[in-house]
């Protein structure tokens, strides 16, 4: 019985983490459109790993996941009188309250947080 109970509780705590750290990364995260000063675009993390574009009208994300330290995007890229399916997989150098750098494929992207 004493081991139910604490194997019960290591699973709440460990859910309960795996939670919070997800809750970092809901909201919008932007950054400068290139050659357009003032101008910003970038993505929205809702719960439910629902997600959606911001200012970028060829590039539109439906949905979001986090495992381990990848954050992975899906969405429809359009342009050219055709639509396709795309998935895009970064992993997180680093998520804060205002900040969420991603990398991939040797690049690094920064992002800050839309109040």
């Amino acid at each position: 019985m004493m081991k139910n109970i604490l194997l019960c509780a290591v699973f709440a705590l460990f859910g309960a983490g795996c939670c919070c750290a997800d809750k970092q990364l809901l909201g919008t995260w932007v950054q400068p459109v290139p050659g357009l000063p003032g101008q910003v675009q970038g993505v929205v993390l809702e719960e439910g790993g629902k997600a959606s574009s911001v200012n970028m009208a060829t590039l539109v994300y439906e949905t979001w996941s986090k495992k381990g330290d990848t954050l992975t995007l899906t969405g429809k890229s359009i342009g050219n009188g055709q639509t396709i399916d795309f998935t895009s997989e970064m992993k997180i150098e680093n998520v804060n309250g205002d900040e969420l750098v991603l990398s991939s494929e040797g690049q690094t992207v920064r992002f800050t947080r839309q109040k």
